[in-house]
């Protein structure tokens, strides 16, 4: 039996250090250092650094925080700052 976790990754898309995005870098930690401990890889990238990846990721506001693993993709906008919003629209309760 194979009891290795299903893979789980968070992507944080902002650009640059706007208080928005500030703000919703450190209310990803925050979940991910509560609600989430040890669930998730996070990776934070800066649109502003790498513009593309806004259309190729299909970014179209910003923060954009994007559960990409496991499938299906989800996608939260804002600022994070509403927790139990952010666990309901990633549907990681009860995971």
């Amino acid at each position: 039996m194979n009891d290795t976790p299903q893979p789980r990754k968070l992507t944080l898309y902002v650009a640059g250090q706007t208080p928005k995005s500030i703000a919703a870098i450190a209310n990803l930690k925050a979940i991910v250092a509560g609600p989430l401990a040890g669930q998730y890889e996070i990776e934070v990238i800066d649109l502003r650094q790498n513009p593309k990846l806004a259309k190729e990721h299909s970014i179209v506001a910003i923060p954009t925080l994007v559960r990409e693993l496991p499938v299906p993709i989800r996608k939260v906008i804002g600022d994070l700052s509403d927790v139990e919003k952010v666990l309901v629209a990633l549907k990681v309760q009860g995971e």
